[in-house]
């Protein structure tokens, strides 16, 4: 087995006025996420994961904040284009671990939907979509609410090799 391995992290600054999307999903909420695109922090940090195992650089790299094409798009549309590079270099997804830190609103409820959400993008099981959440204890910025954070970890197979 060619297996690779990618890390990942996001933040956002956290706003009223602002929707709040995590993992695929709106989640009701008085402060959202402030970005270029929806801002959603789990999807980015899984991308920048999956592009760091297949050696593909980062987010910003293929979807810059400075273009306006991505000026609030969905980034479950560029979670389904880094799967298309990836893919392109005979990667697939193995399983991904994650974590989303925010003081509120609690993401428990919501884990289940983002789980099947990012399966049904990442073209895995449900059972290889590990989705945590936690608080920073009202420690900083982030357990003050002005703020969310999300770490992921990935692992690629290999199985073929693609020509390049």
């Amino acid at each position: 087995m060619n297996i690779r391995i990618g890390f990942g992290v996001d933040v956002h600054q956290l706003r009223e006025g602002y929707q709040l999307f995590i993992g695929g999903k709106h989640i009701p909420s008085e402060i959202g996420a402030v970005g270029h695109s929806d801002a959603d922090v789990l999807i980015h940090a899984i991308c920048d994961a999956l592009l760091g195992a297949a050696n593909l650089r980062d987010i910003g790299y293929h979807f810059s904040d400075k273009d306006p094409k991505y000026k609030g798009i969905d980034s479950k549309i560029l979670l389904r284009e880094v799967v298309t590079l990836i893919e392109n270099k005979g990667y697939s997804v193995v399983n991904i671990d994650c974590t989303v830190i925010l003081e509120t609103p609690k993401l428990n409820p919501h884990i289940p939907d983002m789980q099947a959400i990012l399966a049904e993008i990442l073209k895995v099981e449900l059972d290889a979509v590990s989705l945590k959440a936690t608080t920073h204890e009202k420690v900083d910025s982030f357990g003050e609410g002005k703020a969310i954070k999300a770490y992921a970890v990935c692992l690629l197979d290999k199985s073929i090799e693609i020509s390049q």
